[in-house]
């Protein structure tokens, strides 16, 4: 039986899933195009290659970093408003070893305050959300989609009409790795980082401010006898709901709001959302992207 390879590549990790008849058979996880010690063609290679030795497939569809700069060829961006078939349409196709090739194409949108900015990647899940959901597809509604670079994306009548990046997950990687703001506390209890987490949604919603709190995780574990995974929390909390906080004026009253991502990302944001008096629907970034993926591998 043919079987399709459909993967989602992004700068942290590579999901790649062998597909027959319309049912995940097998799936490989690998580095991301930001991580990989070689090409990313070799990376492929090696990823593909225990699924190849017994039958190549009859196509490649990829989503994410695999189309930027730095991956196995640059795809184009596709203007908001997008609809999923002109998104689609613009795939680039080409040849990987005599397999056919997709990658999906990026897109990109002007803000409100003239100040560009691009996807790669969410815009996948984006669209395979909206045919998981056909209800989605009908009515104003915003996607969040948190990661190392958080995106929140206006969506009418199944278009994606423009969005925003927020740099929240590799600043708190940057604050946690690169900081003097850790590893000064007290003993830890499982407790701590919940706590510390809920803390500074609290300063945030308060109007703290993220530059002006940023030092307070450091002075408490000095001066208040908090934890080092209280800290930890704290900065999470303290960069998620700063995040919220400037971005939930985008949010119409009657909008739908979704979050796309893993159970434990979109359970954190429902919890900070939810601080901030905003209900949210969880959907899995996995299926998502499956979803939008089929759908390229579909018409080309």
């Amino acid at each position: 039986m043919s079987w399709h390879a459909l993967g989602d590549w992004g700068t942290s990790n590579l999901r790649l899933y062998r597909v027959e008849d319309g049912r995940v058979t097998d799936r490989r996880d690998g580095p991301g195009i930001g991580a990989l010690p070689g090409s990313p063609a070799d990376a492929l290679r090696e990823a593909l290659a225990p699924w190849v030795a017994a039958q190549p497939p009859a196509g490649i569809t990829l989503c994410g970093m695999a189309g930027s700069r730095g991956g196995l060829q640059e795809a184009p961006y596709v203007d908001c408003p997008a609809s999923v078939e002109g998104w689609a349409g613009a795939a680039l196709s080409l040849d990987f070893e005599g397999t056919p090739l997709h990658i999906a194409p990026g897109l990109a949108c002007m803000g409100g305050d003239g100040a560009p900015d691009v996807m790669r990647g969410e815009e996948t899940q984006i669209f395979g959300a909206l045919a998981l959901d056909a209800d989605l597809g009908t009515r104003s509604c915003h996607f969040v989609l948190p990661g190392t670079h958080s995106k929140w994306a206006r969506i009418e009548r199944g278009q994606i009409r423009d969005f925003r990046t927020c740099l929240s997950g590799e600043l708190f990687a940057l604050l946690r790795d690169h900081s003097v703001l850790l590893g000064l506390g007290t003993p830890t209890t499982p407790a701590d980082e919940p706590q510390g987490f809920v803390d500074g949604l609290d300063r945030a919603a308060n109007g703290g401010g993220l530059v002006g709190s940023l030092f307070e995780a450091r002075a408490q574990q000095l001066r208040g006898g908090r934890s080092a995974s209280w800290a930890l929390g704290f900065l999470s909390g303290l960069v998620i709901g700063n995040e919220i906080a400037d971005m939930r004026g985008g949010l119409g009253p009657e909008d739908a709001v979704v979050l796309i991502g893993t159970a434990e990302l979109t359970e954190r944001y429902g919890q900070a959302l939810q601080r901030f008096g905003v209900t949210a629907k969880a959907m899995d970034g996995a299926a998502c992207a499956m979803r939008g993926l089929e759908f390229i591998d579909a018409h080309h």
